[in-house]
């Protein structure tokens, strides 16, 4: 992180170099193990390219991955 923090496992973030948000999964390395919101494959971030989400962010997230969700349903 920018700030030189690094995020704890389950910290939801956005890895800026993929302009993608995901789940702090674990440490690999000197990278971070991210997995979508949704579920999927992980990938790994660099810990210097990652931003946590803001409350309003984090929510606008989530609530886009329960709408993901459900139209898979149909």
């Amino acid at each position: 992180m920018t700030d030189g923090r690094v995020p704890a496992v389950g910290d939801t973030v956005r890895d800026t170099a993929l302009d993608r948000i995901g789940v702090v999964m674990g440490h690999e390395g000197p990278h971070l193990q991210l997995c979508p919101i949704n579920g999927g494959r992980y990938w790994d971030a660099d810990p210097d390219a990652v931003l946590p989400l803001g409350p309003e962010e984090l929510l606008l997230a989530l609530l886009r991955a329960v709408n993901a969700r459900s139209r898979r349903r149909l």
